[in-house]
């Protein structure tokens, strides 16, 4: 790095991780770190460090957990860090106007889609489950809007039948370090162009709860599969049974049908709302996961029967 900025990074989970240790290898002067506070985590509700916290702390970084960004202190203690630019990589706070303007280049965002589809909280996902064929990172200059700044860089990968969540919350966290790191380079040296984003084209990634995973046999089989892959590893994918609610881990798209929700056969084969699904491993309660057939013949669910 010929010519190091000073930075302040905000993120909190692993998907951030990944850029700051690319910005901490480069050589740029990292003045802050800042991440959500410590959060009561376990059986013994101990207060956990965030992932970015912990490496921070690794790499001897100084760390800022404030709760708001929005009172006067706060933000005077930022400008008080003379930083030329701040990285954010869900961070998980809304940065008010007088944190963007502070840095002299502004603030720049590490967004885990192809701007503008997918503004918001759960990009990586909703890609997933809507089918999209790719997605990838848009390197974004930050203002007031969710996720509606300019664009300064982009790389993109394709999404196969083969992608979950987690694969490609990983592929995506190592392109963003580094279309960072490059974006750095290119405006230490006044390269760095800004692109505005398209009017059309943008969609909103909702926030994911639990109720996300809630499979509804009138759905096509090949949106409930693709709805296992978009929702592993969290919030995880589940039906009910006599009440019993229980995970479905992985599945099958199989040809065959029949009224929504029907048991087909002895393989735990269930139709949905076109083809079908052969539940290859599910999971009880308190139980261990196992296959679909062999849950089967634990339940004595005679073919024919309603889930």
């Amino acid at each position: 790095m010929t010519h190091p900025l000073r930075i302040a990074f905000m993120g909190t989970p692993d998907f951030a991780v990944t850029a700051l240790r690319a910005l901490h290898a480069a050589g740029h002067d990292i003045a802050a770190v800042y991440c959500q506070p410590p959060k009561p985590a376990g059986r013994g509700h101990q207060l956990q460090k965030t992932p970015v916290h912990r490496a921070a702390e690794e790499m001897g970084l100084n760390v800022h957990t404030p709760r708001t960004l929005r009172n006067a202190e706060e933000q005077e203690k930022f400008r008080a860090l003379k930083l030329d630019v701040a990285v954010v990589a869900a961070y998980g706070l809304i940065l008010p106007q007088a944190i963007l303007d502070a840095p002299r280049y502004g603030c720049i965002n590490i967004h885990g889609s192809l701007l503008p589809r997918w503004r918001g909280a759960a990009p990586i996902q909703r890609a997933i489950l809507a089918g999209d064929a790719e997605t990838g990172v848009t390197i974004m200059q930050m203002d007031a809007g969710l996720d509606t700044g300019a664009m300064l860089l982009r790389d993109h990968v394709a999404i196969t039948p083969q992608t979950t969540a987690q694969t490609l919350h990983d592929a995506l966290a190592d392109m963003g370090a580094r279309l960072v790191v490059r974006a750095l380079a290119d405006l230490a040296a006044g390269a760095l162009h800004a692109t505005p984003q398209p009017p059309e084209g943008a969609t909103y990634a909702a926030k994911l709860t639990r109720d996300d995973g809630k499979i509804d046999w009138t759905t096509p089989a090949a949106a409930i599969e693709r709805q296992l892959r978009a929702l592993h590893p969290w919030p995880g994918c589940y039906f009910t049974l006599d009440g019993e609610v229980i995970k479905l881990l992985a599945a099958t798209i199989i040809d065959k049908s029949g009224a929504p929700g029907t048991l087909l056969d002895d393989q735990f084969t269930v139709a949905c709302g076109d083809r079908a699904l052969r539940l290859d491993t599910v999971q009880r309660a308190g139980k261990a996961a196992t296959d679909g057939a062999s849950m089967l013949r634990g339940l004595r669910l005679p073919v024919g029967s309603l889930l």
